[in-house]
């Protein structure tokens, strides 16, 4: 089914009149948000995120609806575990707490934008090229690899990327942060501040993460109306969620090993729907493959949802035990 312009105009309006009003209703004014504040926006975005959603199932109908929860569930899931990236950024750069949100908020909106882009990217190769679900899903299975062996650690050093390493070579830079200033002038002359390169390491780091959730959520719809909403919903409210989970994400030690089960059963979704829609000549000699059955999307989202929930447990168990 193809979304009206005005809907689609409609609803990006609205998603950048949320991020309006966060900028001036919590990080225009820098500080460091108590549990109560950052719990009660972050309740705030959820429920709109579910009423949203809830819209949608009813306009557009049952599978749909799925979809989108399904999708929303998966990145708002991808979302946290990059907040332990954040985390480690943030105590690198020593960024003080009152100037996080800042940070947050350009990371956010540096993330909207690069996924945007890779969702028209995403739809374009779909609608011309049935083969690329199997390039999205053996990257899925791939992520999920690196993701079951990757160990989160608080004491975990960063390592500056490429972008982040030129920034620091070339452009003149001040060691002291100018409150939420990217440029200052000592002597004379115009620095940059760390808030600067620490922008441009979430900048980078946004990148990484977009390669890893589009493709997830293609794998559970193929509208890209569905897939703007659930990653523009995830992404909304994370700055509170960052403040309220807090030493929590040092608590959900198995959460990278849940979203690489969910990724690795996404990339098999990916990889059993590249198969029914086959064109490769090397491949059944181009007909199509109905070997498995395809995998219903009320299923993934049960088996997204029933894996967030053992993983969540268990981590909360084994760090009570510690």
């Amino acid at each position: 089914m193809d979304v009206p312009v005005w809907i689609w105009g409609s609803t990006i309006a609205g998603i950048l009149a949320l991020l309006i009003f966060d900028f001036y209703a919590h990080v225009r004014t820098p500080h460091a948000p108590s549990l109560k504040e950052a719990g009660g926006w972050s309740i705030f975005y959820v429920v709109l995120a579910i009423i949203f959603g809830i819209g949608l199932w009813m306009v557009w109908g049952h599978d749909h609806g799925i979809e989108y929860f399904a999708g929303y569930i998966t990145e708002k899931s991808l979302s946290v575990d990059n907040l332990f990236v954040f985390v480690i950024i943030m105590g690198s750069f020593n960024v003080p707490a009152e100037y996080q949100q800042k940070v947050l908020l350009v990371g956010v909106v540096i993330a909207l934008i690069l996924r945007t882009i890779f969702i028209a990217l995403g739809a374009a190769a779909i609608e011309n090229f049935s083969w690329v679900f199997y390039i999205f899903g053996l990257f899925l299975l791939y992520t999920a690899w690196s993701l079951a062996r990757t160990k989160h650690d608080e004491d975990e050093e960063y390592e500056p990327n490429i972008m982040v390493r030129l920034a620091q070579k070339y452009l003149p830079a001040t060691e002291d942060y100018d409150g939420t200033r990217l440029t200052t002038i000592q002597n004379g002359k115009r620095l940059i501040t760390p808030m600067l390169i620490v922008m441009i390491a979430i900048g980078a780091t946004d990148i990484l993460f977009a390669l890893d959730s589009i493709p997830a959520i293609y794998g559970l719809t193929k509208e890209p109306y569905i897939v703007f909403t659930a990653n523009a919903f995830a992404l909304l409210g994370l700055i509170q969620l960052y403040f309220l989970l807090g030493g929590l994400l040092d608590r959900l030690v198995y959460l990278s090993f849940g979203l690489a089960v969910i990724l690795g059963f996404i990339g098999i979704k990916l990889m059993i729907h590249a198969l029914h829609t086959n064109e490769l000549p090397f491949i059944n000699g181009g007909q199509e493959v109905h070997l498995v059955p395809e995998i219903p999307i009320w299923l993934s989202l049960s088996v997204i949802i029933g894996i967030l929930i053992v993983t969540t447990v268990a981590s909360l168990m084994s760090s009570k035990r510690s």
